[in-house]
């Protein structure tokens, strides 16, 4: 796939043709029969282009509208497996037959990687692992790779009000992809990453082997927690240690305008975010809006987003001290449980039932881009002027600043495959989002994205230019499944791992040396 995905995506030829497929499909069910020896079972898993159900199992986890469109490559088949047999057989079946597999759990990945392809492929859909398991007198879980963030975060509630995981604020995120990628929340400067708490794993390697941490051995399950499970076999279930939580937390969103002194705001925010207590999660959003002041005119908000790990009173005084800036008062923050906090996050209002978490359908899917980078000196006063000119001329992508620190600079950059760990003050998510459909409108919001990110070149990490895996940006490269792939691997691959991405492509050529498991950004295999 080119850096151009959406874009040229209206182009493409739809995978294949339905007789084409309904051949894949037959081989397919035949192989799939003899492996798990259920014939009667396997034609309730698999959904070949010609079914009735195909396009609504397809769409149920289609969560990025660019890739959903009528010339949007389809999968020749979609697996749905329901036991771990089923997963075993479509890995030796999708081999033998020599078509690409593409392993979805939530259908988040931001250029859907896991359910679009330029080749031949059938997607294998985990949504019915999502069984969670909570011991509380262990304070650990074992959870599905299908299962979503909401669903975990309920399971934990229900056992116990005093313990949570740091993992994302979108609850219909799926574990799988959002763990393995090395994933985070609003509890990173308290308790790093996802990652930093998964204790053992389930997965199926390309024998159809099913491996937990012994018998995998101490390198791929360091690669499977943050190097993402996609190159590597497909994770059923990883076990992690919860962490715990106060029965009291503290929540407050406060917004300024430049009119009312947000570029003050935003560069003491830099200078405080990842230095105050590692309770304190102070995520920033920087967006064009219309002034309320200049009629007719843009101006740019920011809104400070907050999790206090601790009540009112201790926030209210921590922050007199480090940001007076702010100038937060009592009333302008809530005490809630973490549970709670956990819904107001995800944009629930105080008081609504945890039930929601259980809801794994978001509603609308939006067309959106997103990309990433990593800010190691603070941004001066005159550089966030200029930068809001550009934004404002540019129009509507705006800018979400997650805080580092704490917990996340006292890990090693090799404890894991996710480097991007002390030396860096913040990350910066670039998010643009539109309704209307079509090629001009694509092409006009990534243009914006685009341009936004090349502004930001002087202000963010450089040799390499980090970004972060998890929000999957095919403009930094791709690689073919040929022999180019290391050298166009190598080019994504030390953006996202740094230096952690040789001990990567080691490890993959080690477990998958034929590279069956891949994908336009997987960890590519040494050349031969």
């Amino acid at each position: 796939m080119s850096g151009q995905n959406a874009e040229v995506s209206a182009g493409r030829n739809p995978a294949v043709s339905i007789a084409a497929s309904d051949s894949v499909y037959d081989a397919f069910i035949q192989c799939l029969s003899k492996q798990t020896n259920q014939p009667n079972q396997v034609s309730k898993i698999v959904y070949a282009q010609s079914n009735a159900s195909y396009t609504s199992v397809l769409g149920a986890y289609l969560r990025n509208s660019r890739f959903n469109t009528s010339n949007t490559p389809k999968p020749v088949i979609i697996v749905t497996p329901t036991q771990e047999s089923h997963v075993q057989a479509a890995v030796l079946c999708s081999k033998s037959i020599g078509i690409q597999m593409k392993i979805r759990s939530g259908g988040h990945d931001y250029d859907g990687l896991s359910y679009i392809s330029d080749v031949p492929f059938i997607i294998l859909d985990l949504f019915n692992f999502r069984s969670i398991s909570i011991d509380i007198e262990e304070q650990t879980a074992w959870v599905g790779a299908g299962a979503t963030l909401g669903e975990l975060y309920y399971r934990i509630w229900e056992k116990s009000k005093v313990h949570g995981f740091p993992a994302g604020v979108c609850p219909t995120v799926g574990v799988g992809g959002h763990v393995s990628g090395g994933g985070y929340g609003n509890m990173l400067r308290k308790y790093g990453l996802s990652v930093d708490h998964v204790i053992d794993a389930k997965i199926v390697d390309v024998k159809g082997r099913i491996l937990d941490k012994d018998s995998m051995g101490e390198d791929l399950f360091w690669a499977i927690k943050g190097g993402g499970g996609g190159s590597f076999g497909v994770i059923l279930s990883y076990k992690i240690n919860l962490v715990p939580v106060p029965e009291t937390v503290t929540i407050f969103r406060v917004e300024r305008t430049l009119e009312q002194n947000a570029t003050d705001i935003v560069y003491k925010w830099q200078q405080v975010a990842s230095i105050t207590d590692d309770n304190l999660f102070m995520r920033m959003l920087l967006q064009p809006v219309r002034s309320r002041v200049q009629r007719d005119s843009m101006t740019i908000r920011a809104s400070i987003v907050t999790l206090f790990l601790g009540n009112a009173e201790q926030l209210v005084s921590l922050l007199a001290k480090d940001f007076p800036e702010l100038g937060l008062k009592k009333e302008n923050v809530n005490e809630t449980s973490w549970i709670q906090s956990v819904l107001w996050w995800a944009n629930y209002d105080i008081g609504t039932s945890p039930d929601v978490l259980l809801d794994r359908n978001p509603g609308s899917s939006n067309f959106m881009k997103r990309k990433s980078d990593y800010v190691q000196t603070p941004i001066s006063k005159d550089g966030l002027e200029w930068l809001w000119k550009k934004m404002i001329q540019i129009g509507k992508p705006g800018l979400v600043f997650n805080p580092y620190g704490g917990k996340m600079s006292e890990i090693p950059a090799s404890a894991t495959p996710f480097p991007h760990r002390a030396g860096n003050l913040f990350k910066i998510q670039y998010s643009v989002n539109w309704q209307e459909e079509g090629i001009e409108a694509d092409k006009n919001y990534t243009t914006q994205i685009r341009k936004l990110f090349s502004y930001m070149t002087p202000f963010v990490s450089k040799n390499p230019r980090s970004a972060f895996l998890n929000y999957r940006d095919v403009d930094i490269g791709t690689h073919k499944n040929d022999e180019n792939s290391y050298k166009d691997g190598k080019i994504y691959g030390v953006k996202y791992f740094n230096e952690n991405f040789d001990r990567l492509v080691k490890v993959k050529t080690a477990v998958d040396p034929e590279n069956f498991f891949w994908n336009e950004q997987s960890i590519p295999v040494l050349p031969r």
